[in-house]
This record gives C-alpha cells, sequence and structure tokens, in this order.
C-alpha cells in the first residue's frame, strides 16, 4: 500500500458523506442503535462499533486506520497527547510486583511514569544506556514483562538495535514499546523489525502546525484492543473529532513537509558544522555519529532535529545564543512550521553549571520550513559571537 494512497484515499468513504474531499468532523458525543441486540452488543464489545465518542468515532477511525497503515501494524488508538500514549503503552502489561527495563533518559514523561507512578503500585524499572542487546538480558529479572526504547532519543539522538531487541524479547515473552516520535512512519517502521507497539507524539511531524496536542499508538489489534477495552476508555484518553480532523489536514502534506525538512535540515548542518564555536555537532546521519551504520539499516533518513554541544565556559552565554536567535523561537517540541531552539541549562540550576560536563553545554536545533539561508546566517551570527566570547 503507497503512502499517497494512504494519506489520500484509505478510509474516506465519501459516498458516506455527500462525495466531500475533505472528511467531515463528526461532533458528536453519542451513536444511536435501531435495536436492544445492537446496544447489547454494543455494551458486551465497544470496540466493535459505535456507542460513544470516549470510544470509537467515525473521523477519529478515518486517522486509525491511515496511521496503522504508515505504521504497518494492524491497528492504531489515537490519544489526546503524546505522555498518555505512553501511559496507555505501559500500564496495561505490568501489575503489582512487575518490573521494566528501559533506556535511559526516556521523554520527560515517560521517566516520571516509571519514577514516581508505577512505584506507587510496587512496579519497578531499570535503566540500561541500550547501545547493546546484551545489556537488556544483563537487566532482565524473573518479574521482567517489558522493555520501552526510544530510538533514536530526542536529544543524544542514541539509537537501539531494534532487531536484536525484539527478537530477544519475543524469545522472553516480554512486550517491546517504542517512542518513534523522532523519525515519524516515513522515516522508521519499528514493526518491520519486531516491535509490538509503537508511539509517537502526533503533534509533532504529523499535525505539523503546532496547534494540535495528540499521540498515536499502533501495534497488533488483540493488544490494542486491551488497551481499549479498560485503559483507554477509564481514562478518557481518547483524541476530540476536531483535533483527529486536523491531524488528518496535516498528513495530507506530511512527505512534502518531510521532504522540505530534511533538505533544509542538511543545508543548515553543512554550513555550520565547521564552526569553532561548535565542540561537537550531533546528528544520526551525520559522519561522525557513532551509531551511522545503525541508523542507515533502521532509518530511512533522519531531518529536522539535531544538537550542538557549545565551546563555552558558563551558562550565560549559551542562554544568550538563543535568547538572541531572531529566526529561532525558544520552545519545546519540534515538527511544526517554525525553527525551533532549546538550551539543556533552561533545566539546570545555574549555580550547578559544569563547564567540563558535555550535557550542559548542549543546545538542541528543530529546523522548521523556513529558507535554508536565513537560518544559516542566523546560527552563525550567534556562533560567531560565542566564538569571540570564548576566545577572550
Amino acid at each position: 500500500m503507497d503512502i499517497s494512497y494512504i494519506i489520500n484515499a484509505l478510509g474516506e468513504d465519501r459516498e458516506q458523506y455527500y462525495n466531500a474531499i475533505a472528511p467531515p468532523i463528526i461532533q458528536t458525543s453519542n451513536f444511536a442503535v435501531k435495536s436492544i441486540d445492537e446496544l447489547r452488543q454494543l455494551f458486551q464489545d465497544e470496540y466493535s462499533g459505535y456507542l460513544y465518542s470516549r470510544g470509537l468515532n467515525p473521523t477519529v477511525d478515518i486517522l486509525r486506520k491511515k496511521c496503522a497503515a504508515l505504521d504497518g501494524t494492524e491497528d492504531c488508538l489515537i490519544f489526546n497527547s503524546g505522555a498518555a500514549a505512553i501511559f496507555s503503552s505501559v500500564i496495561p502489561f505490568v501489575q503489582s510486583g512487575d518490573h521494566i527495563i528501559s533506556v535511559k533518559n526516556p521523554y520527560s514523561w515517560a521517566q516520571k511514569c516509571f519514577d514516581l507512578f508505577l512505584p506507587k503500585f510496587n512496579v519497578t524499572t531499570s535503566y540500561v544506556e541500550g547501545n547493546s542487546v546484551d545489556q537488556f538480558i544483563a537487566a532482565k529479572q524473573e518479574n521482567s514483562k517489558l522493555i520501552f526504547l526510544e530510538s533514536p532519543n530526542s536529544w543524544n539522538y542514541s539509537i537501539q538495535d531494534l532487531q536484536a531487541i525484539a527478537s530477544y524479547a519475543k524469545a522472553n515473552q516480554l512486550i517491546t514499546v517504542i517512542d518513534n516520535s523522532y523519525s515519524s512512519p516515513l522515516f522508521q517502521r519499528p514493526a518491520e523489525f519486531g516491535i509490538d507497539l509503537i508511539l509517537q507524539s502526533a503533534t509533532k511531524y504529523i499535525g505539523g502546525h503546532s496547534d494540535t496536542v495528540a499521540g498515536i499508538l499502533s501495534g497488533p489489534k488483540h493488544l490494542l484492543k486491551k488497551i481499549f477495552d479498560l485503559e483507554y476508555l477509564l481514562a478518557g484518553n481518547g483524541i476530540q473529532p476536531f483535533n483527529a480532523w486536523l491531524l488528518l489536514r496535516g498528513l495530507r502534506t506530511l512527505p512534502a513537509r518531510m521532504e522540505r525538512l530534511e533538505k533544509t535540515c542538511q543545508q543548515v548542518i553543512q554550513a555550520i558544522e565547521k564552526h569553532e564555536a561548535i565542540e561537537e555537532l550531533i546528528f544520526p546521519f551525520h559522519h561522525s555519529f557513532p551509531q551511522l551504520k545503525l541508523a542507515k539499516k533502521q532509518m530511512s533518513t533522519a531531518c529536522g532535529l539535531f544538537s550542538l554541544v557549545l565551546k563555552s565556559s558558563n551558562a550565560k552565554q549559551i542562554e544568550t545564543f538563543c535568547e538572541k536567535r531572531k529566526r529561532f523561537l525558544i520552545a519545546v517540541s519540534w515538527g511544526g512550521h517554525e525553527s525551533l531552539i532549546i538550551p539543556k541549562v533552561a533545566g539546570i540550576d545555574p549555580n550547578h553549571f559544569d563547564p567540563t560536563n558535555r550535557d550542559h553545554k548542549m543546545v538542541r536545533i528543530y529546523i522548521g520550513l523556513e529558507d535554508a539561508n536565513v537560518l544559516i546566517d542566523d546560527l552563525i551570527e550567534g556562533l560567531d559571537e560565542l566564538k569571540n566570547q570564548h576566545q577572550s
């Protein structure tokens, strides 16, 4: 099934809505039935039809079909945030006394789930670097139930060997979950390597306009039904029809936007990579990236997001570098039309800044849809200032 068909036609039964090109927003809370038998069936299995929009909704279902096809999976659920998708990818598969293996430094709300929420219910988590399947094997305990991956990571872009980890997990009855937000299904399809559940923040590339918050979780139908039947319905984590419609709109231009992002990102990196104010440039498809071979095995390409380790002796210099950028907004997230910048020092007490700590000097940059030259000029201006400060 080709991407163009998925994005433009799959799931869109236009004859049912007056042959409108854009699908309608079915903005309803509940649905009527024709018989008590039909209602009884929906009470028994709400996953089988339309009862209440907290569960299934026709507008959302068009999006579900497209996203599952893009990920190469049987089905998917759409959540009202990426954090909700993370929560629901883990909670159904553990109980008191169980153990999780996670890569180090996952997305902050995944880490909070593992460190602050699950311990209340006697569920523990072990963290591993993740650059070798042997680390997961060594971390496994008799009560281990799930492996949580994030590949690439969204700061240092560390990568896990998906095929090796999935093979080990299946042999040991472990569920595998991956946060695929960095790549999107256009650039990486973890299901092809055997990963069970694939999640992403649809807020980013799928939405593409920085106006919608959502999460997507794709995988086998039996696992998603297990999630739907309790956690999805109980927590009310489903997306609203209007936001699903915005994501459908974003999907229409996804390939074109990703192509533009990739081209511009490469131009920016090539223009600044040798600047003397940069200690290290971190990008999964850069020639210096230590896991480049694995990145190329698992990903078709990379774009948008890279990090710089700046040559700087104090936090204020790094903060000023970010604050003075004219073409980059200081903001979290990525995937929209606008270019963004965020320094690691934003999460560090300035009194604890350590110039010998690589992470403390790290700045993450997202390249949006602006012209490459204006972004390059803005970054070089800041890097030149930083170089002069460092040398003085």
